[in-house]
């Protein structure tokens, strides 16, 4: 294969995979916009909501990931058993993993309280997640369903599934949070049951796909599901759980801002809401990249193809670079309207949210090639199995170095958000150096094997 063949592949792989998670963006662009227009606190309570159940969600979804490149090399093989053992398995763990989180819903207000958030965010976001909380089973499910068809070059009813959750997801908002077609006006509750509904409806169209689709029925995905493999079992979890706790540091990061906003004020955090949406949405790109990434690098590993990982780590770099110096002209340029399309305009703090909001963005045009160098590595190390030297890497960069600095920086020198937003570029900065640097080595060593 050419290079540009490399760069086909990746895009052929990638887009619906970017499209997928554009969709999933989406969804929380939606519930954020529509809050916002119910009300700025509602939309502080919803955003702080939203951000602790992904942290909980993302720590699931680790099992999920290791999935997908596991696949891929059984696929790559053309090991039907091995696809089914590790698919599987992860649908396993993935359960247990939703059973085992449910009580940190049932309990989030007093543990919001515990983090100094005000008592009524704290209440209105426990009330949020106390119907929200149940997405983490189809949530974590369908992690492990999407990364089991991507590998087998299924992405496709990845993205349609969003796509048809999004619609939905609309379309309970609009009845349920502001009352509309004669349902009751259930404000922030209405939101959470519009989220659960679109969780289940995206788990339902994959699992029907994975047991019905032409070409996948020989996978036997579900024939005696009860039945357990220890074996892959815990394969998965061996490469799973170095990746949840991956996440979980990234995600962790995340929230300490999210909390460390909240004792700034709550315009603050509805700006910090806003801006970390917009952001998401363009970050979303890099992560369908790195999936793409992983699967093409999981296949090259397995067949001990030094020169296909190399290359397929190229195009896929390549496409991600390209994609953050669109991104960084686009904040620059727009910071203000953007953030503007989520605050109501007869609302009175409009201006001041959108003044805070359009200065984090600024912040954020740098922030996204420290994230997307990171993500896109992880996606790469990921391919060639090695998760555990990239967690430690991740949790020195985020938690030793990344939140220190930006509560230095936000707070006792007195940089608010800019300061708090400052240190997360330092943080995932230093990952991104680390974890490339990582891979190339391994890249090397492959290659100088070969």
């Amino acid at each position: 294969m050419t290079f540009t063949d490399h760069i086909r592949a990746t895009l052929k792989l990638g887009l619906p995979l970017i499209g997928g998670q554009l969709a999933q963006t989406a969804i929380g662009l939606t519930d954020t916009v529509m809050m916002g227009w119910y009300g700025v606190e509602e939309l502080a309570a919803v955003a702080l909501g939203a951000s602790f159940f992904h942290l909980i969600l993302i720590l699931g979804m680790g099992f999920g990931l290791a999935v997908m490149p596991m696949v891929a090399a059984a696929f790559a093989l053309d090991d039907t058993r091995q696809v089914r053992r590790v698919t599987r398995m992860g649908l396993w763990i993935g359960a247990g993993f939703a059973a085992l989180s449910m009580p940190i819903f049932w309990y989030s207000e007093a543990l919001l309280l515990a983090m100094g958030q005000t008592p009524q965010i704290a209440r209105d976001a426990g009330t949020y997640l106390m119907i929200a909380g149940w997405a983490i089973w189809p949530g974590v499910l369908l992690t492990v369903l999407r990364s089991h068809l991507s590998a087998l070059d299924r992405p496709n009813i990845v993205l349609w599934a969003w796509l048809g959750g999004f619609v939905l997801n609309i379309a309970l908002n609009w009845v349920l949070i502001f009352g509309n077609l004669g349902a009751p006006e259930l404000g922030i509750s209405g939101a959470a049951i519009a989220s659960l509904g679109t969780h289940l409806l995206i788990f339902a169209v994959l699992a029907v796909y994975a047991a019905r689709a032409e070409g996948l029925r020989d996978y036997d995905l579900f024939a005696r599901f009860w039945r357990p493999d220890p074996g892959a079992l815990a394969e998965v979890f061996r490469l799973g759980w170095p990746i949840a706790l991956t996440l979980l540091a990234e995600s962790g990061l995340f929230m300490a801002t999210m909390i460390m906003m909240g004792w700034i004020g709550t315009l603050e955090l509805a700006a910090h809401g806003i801006a970390l949406q917009i952001t998401s949405a363009t970050f979303m790109v890099h992560i369908g990249l790195s999936s793409a990434a992983t699967i093409r690098a999981g296949r090259a590993w397995s067949k001990g193809d030094a020169d296909g990982l190399a290359q397929a780590a190229r195009a896929a770099l390549l496409l991600s670079g390209l994609m953050v110096t669109a991104t960084i002209i686009f904040f620059v340029s727009l910071a203000a309207p953007l953030v503007g399309l989520f605050v109501d305009p007869t609302d009175p703090l409009r201006d001041r949210i959108i003044s805070v909001g359009a200065s984090l963005l600024v912040v954020a045009a740098i922030f996204q090639l420290a994230d997307a160098a990171q993500v896109m590595a992880l996606g790469l190390l990921r391919g060639v199995k090695d998760t555990t030297i990239p967690m430690i890497y991740a949790f020195i960069s985020y938690w030793l170095i990344g939140v220190p600095c930006a509560y230095l920086l936000g707070l006792p020198l007195g940089w608010d958000g800019e300061g708090i937003w400052a240190g997360l570029v330092i943080g995932l900065g230093i990952a991104g150096v680390l974890l490339i640097t990582r891979f190339v080595r391994i890249a090397r060593r492959a290659a100088l094997t070969a």
